[in-house]
Formats: structure tokens, sequence, C-alpha cells
């Protein structure tokens, strides 16, 4: 089906299922250190890419924010020029453009601006496995630290049994949280809150 044929919503939902399968058969090694920490301090991750496929696709938003005690204390929104065609259905599930990349900085650079934002933080991200595939697959440009990287995705699993699935929109919805989706700092905002809510009520 041409790109052009697809509407917003049918595109929102082959992302989820698409990021869902990926996360549930992939084989590639760790190079984080996957974590149930209940940290308090923490700097929630999210990427918007031309696609799947970390180390072939390419990062065009990095989305960071850092919390201390649970208390937003910096933000890091860069969009990112990949150096390739992004495609029409990728703007229509991000809003993220050709034009709009055109004069942006590439990963080559923004990755140690990343890092250093990061410090020694653990991560928390939502599907964990999506995004730290393709943070490590920026280890052309710089060492990557091995990361202590908590996955939303697995601990609303373990204290959330009342949503159908736990897609990020999924849980945003039943939390009734304002959700920008696909948009890096709009997931960032909505993974830090399911952080937090399952921090309160987990056992």
């Amino acid at each position: 089906m041409d790109d052009y044929n697809l509407d917003a919503s049918a595109l929102i939902r082959a992302k989820s299922r698409q990021q869902y399968w990926s996360s549930n058969r992939s084989t590639t090694p760790k190079k984080y250190q996957p974590s149930m920490k209940k940290a308090v301090d923490y700097v929630v991750l999210d990427f918007e890419t031309t696609g799947l496929r970390a180390g072939a696709d390419q990062i065009i938003q990095v989305g960071a924010i850092k919390y201390k005690n649970h208390e937003q204390v910096a933000i890091m929104n860069q969009l990112i020029n990949p150096q390739r065609d992004i495609s029409s259905r990728i703007t229509s599930l991000t809003g993220i453009s050709n034009d709009s990349v055109r004069n942006k900085p590439t990963i080559s650079t923004v990755i140690h601006q990343l890092i250093d934002f990061i410090g020694d933080y653990p991560i928390v991200a939502h599907n964990a496995s999506f995004d730290m595939g393709f943070l490590y697959a920026l280890e052309q440009y710089t060492e990557i630290p091995r990361y202590a990287v908590i996955d939303t995705l697995k601990l609303a699993r373990k204290v959330i049994r009342e949503t159908p699935n736990h897609k990020l929109t999924t849980l945003a919805q039943f939390l009734r949280l304002e959700h920008n989706a696909h948009d890096a700092i709009g997931d960032c905002l909505a993974t830090a809150q399911i952080y937090q809510y399952c921090l309160r009520y987990s056992t």
C-alpha cells in the first residue's frame, strides 16, 4: 500500500505492533545492565527514528529528561539530521520532515552531548531494548557507557494488570495522562509518570 494512503492512526498502530514484537524477539546481546532498582534520580530517554532497525535506520530526534528525587531538572530535546530521506510514513507518525531536520546537527555530534547529559544516572525507557539498540549502535562514534536501564514496559507488566497490553499509549490512556505520542519529549514525560506510578504501587 502506498505510504500516502495510510492514515495517522493506522501508522501509530503499526509502529506500536512492530515495537512490541521487536522487544520480544530481539536476540542482540544486551550491552547495558537491566535494572529493577527503585531509582529516584534518573534520566528518561526516548528516540524517534527513520525505522525500527538499529544500526540500519537512524535517529531523527533525541529526547531526554533528567529527574532528581522525581523532580524534573533538565531537558534535552534535539532534532537530528539523519543524512538520509525521512519517509512520508515516518513524517505522518512523528511530524518530523526532511525540511525540519535539514539544518540540524548529525548524531555524531549530538551523541557526545547526550552522554554528558546522562552522566552516571540510570536510564528509564519504555521498551528499553528499542532505544538502547539505537544508542549502542552509535559506538562507531564514541564509547557508550554500560548504563543501568530500567524498562517501564517490564515494570508495568508487573504492576498494572488492568490493561489489554502495556504499550506506552495504552498505559498513558489508562492513567489519563496528557501524552504527545511519537514525540520524543512527549514520550519521555509519559514514561516518567508511568515509572513513578509503578514505584508507588509496586510491592
